[in-house]
């Protein structure tokens, strides 16, 4: 059997052996402190820097990221511990403390100058995923094994232990005489990660076998997303909005419908997540019966024969502030000087701009974003240009064909 660090320092050869620097995400459970270990010894000159983040969700959490800190001085890498400042206020817990999670890390990163951050995902992951959505009904994307790599927050996430088993690392990690600290919730069947890990237990049932299973179902995805890109390689791109012909989606299966159009709202509107999968069904089913709908925030508009995704106007008007730099996860906006910020340009002045010069639509119009001085319109860029200030749409053609195969 292939030693688990052989296996590792493979993977990382091939998903980050081209970076100067990476991030390690380490918990202090065994599977990330392995991974700390072995990508201490593989770094050779690489600037490698090391991240935990505390929820404070029980005692005892912050304990362990002090433990981390040791191990990681112990082996000559820098280490901070990222404190999540939780909102009581709404919805699911483990849901947000998990993207709190990867917004804490990519921070973190990008202020380091860190291109990529390393996460501790196992063999074991992907089998338990795999059942846990089997049991959920879900479809191909959520049966299919986790990726080496994806995008996501702003951050390069890589994967390089998906290849090696929990049980090889503890018993790596035994022979090495390393520590790591056992999270007594990986005990609590309230979760459902534990008890389907209970159930796989119980059952005898194979976790490589498991993973190999959802290795094929990623192969089926990926072909599903070279064909979704053949359907859309007509696409066209214009000042944040993209169309497409409607014949090719109509004659399309509706799963590659659906690729394409989950792929094309992103595009525009930079979602970390796509739409629920009965929305968009919904969507689709209102838009080929009647014609212009809005889904998450997006424009699904039919004419001429093309099919045009724009930004809502109304989504747009609830935007996060201008930070300085971009806007509404869309726009690049350089130029603006002291006391003046970017918002939406809104509607009470597109006739007096002539918005209909522009080739936008309306609502493509008053989503559009636009300079003020507190409550006064300076100007809209994209309708009539105002001097001194650019603004570029952040993402382009090579965006889209990403989020296509990357769904």
């Amino acid at each position: 059997m292939t030693d688990p660090a052989t296996t590792i320092r493979t993977s990382l050869d091939r998903l980050a052996g081209d970076l100067p620097a990476i991030g390690l995400a380490v918990s202090g459970g065994g599977d990330s402190v392995a991974m700390m270990h072995i990508a201490a010894d593989w770094a050779k000159g690489r600037r490698v820097m090391v991240a935990t983040v505390d929820h404070g969700l029980r005692d005892g959490s912050a304990a362990e990221a002090q433990s981390v800190a040791r191990a990681a001085r112990q082996l000559g890498l820098p280490h901070v511990a990222l404190l999540w400042q939780r909102d009581t206020s709404t919805g699911n817990l483990m849901a947000q403390a998990r993207d709190a999670r990867l917004r804490l890390l990519s921070g973190w990163a990008q202020r380091n100058d860190l291109p990529a951050v390393c996460l501790g995902h196992t063999a074991d992951d992907v089998a338990e995923t795999l059942v846990m959505r089997l049991e959920r009904g879900s479809g191909i994307d959520g049966l299919a094994a986790m990726a080496a790599w994806r995008d996501a927050f702003d951050m390069r996430w890589l994967r390089p232990m998906l290849g090696v088993g929990r049980d090889a690392l503890r018993d790596w990690m035994r022979d090495g005489g390393i520590d790591w600290i056992d999270d007594p919730s990986n005990d609590n069947a309230q979760f459902d990660r534990v008890r389907i890990r209970q159930t796989i237990r119980t059952l005898g049932l194979d976790v490589s076998g498991l993973a190999r299973s959802a290795e094929h179902i990623a192969d089926a995805r990926a072909a599903l997303s070279d064909y979704a890109l053949l359907v859309a390689r007509d696409v066209q791109f214009d000042r944040g909005s993209l169309s497409l012909p409607l014949a090719d989606l109509r004659d399309a299966p509706p799963e590659i419908r659906r690729r394409i159009l989950v792929a094309g709202c992103r595009w525009v509107t930079g979602a970390d997540y796509p739409p629920r999968r009965a929305t968009l069904i919904h969507a689709l089913e209102a838009m080929m019966a009647s014609g212009k709908v809005t889904l998450d925030g997006v424009m699904l508009s039919p004419s001429g024969g093309r099919l045009r995704l724009t930004r809502e106007a109304a989504a747009a008007r609830r935007a996060m502030p201008w930070d300085g730099q971009t806007w509404d996860r869309r726009w690049l906006v350089t130029g603006v000087p002291d006391g003046r910020h970017v918002a939406n340009l809104g509607t009470d002045h597109l006739v007096r701009l002539n918005w209909r010069d522009s080739g936008m639509t309306r609502d493509e119009a008053a989503a559009s974003p636009a300079i003020w001085e507190n409550d006064r319109l300076i100007g809209a860029p994209l309708l009539k240009p105002v001097p001194g200030i650019t603004v570029s749409p952040i993402r382009g053609a090579s965006d889209f064909r990403r989020l296509v195969k990357a769904h």
